[in-house]
């Protein structure tokens, strides 16, 4: 989707940050019980740590290293919906142990058993967040802020279907 450096920059930032605000707001209401109008309040405190972390390591390292994964069972020809979400999936499989593991560090006792569970814990709820809450919604934003121009040739195209 990005077509450039700045576009994926952007892109990257609401996706970290929406992100790992589900994902938080998930793991306080874990630690708590449940979900209350605190619990929101609650991982805003946890952003300005996390998210920066998330855009780093997603901008800089995993987001390469997923799309290389996926690409190692898709082809470029294959239809872009199943590109994304291919994508996708590897980036969950990789943030989610990396970021538990982060979490488990700042936030809990660390402990190999704790990051697996956490691990454990935040997987299916990352990855079903990302595929169909989170994921679609940042494409929904990112769509919106930029917009493609649209050429006489596309414009004609569209007349000639309608």
């Amino acid at each position: 989707m990005p077509k450039n450096k700045f576009q994926d920059f952007v892109l990257t930032i609401i996706m970290a940050t929406i992100m790992v605000y589900g994902m938080v707001v998930y793991n306080v209401a874990l630690n708590t019980g449940g979900v209350t109008t605190v619990t929101f309040l609650a991982a805003l405190h946890e952003l300005p740590i996390m998210v920066p972390i998330a855009f780093v390591l997603e901008f800089f390292i995993v987001g390469n290293l997923a799309r290389k994964l996926a690409f190692s069972v898709l082809r470029p020809t294959d239809r872009p919906q199943f590109i994304t979400y291919g994508i996708s999936i590897c980036i969950c499989c990789i943030m989610c142990p990396t970021m538990s593991l982060i979490a488990t560090i700042l936030f809990k006792q660390p402990s190999f058993g704790t990051w697996v569970q956490t691990w454990a814990m935040n997987f299916p709820m990352a990855l079903l967040y990302q595929m169909f809450y989170c994921g679609p919604f940042v494409r929904l934003i990112f769509r919106s802020i930029f917009r493609e121009k649209k050429t006489e040739q596309t414009m004609e195209a569209e007349r000639v279907k309608a």
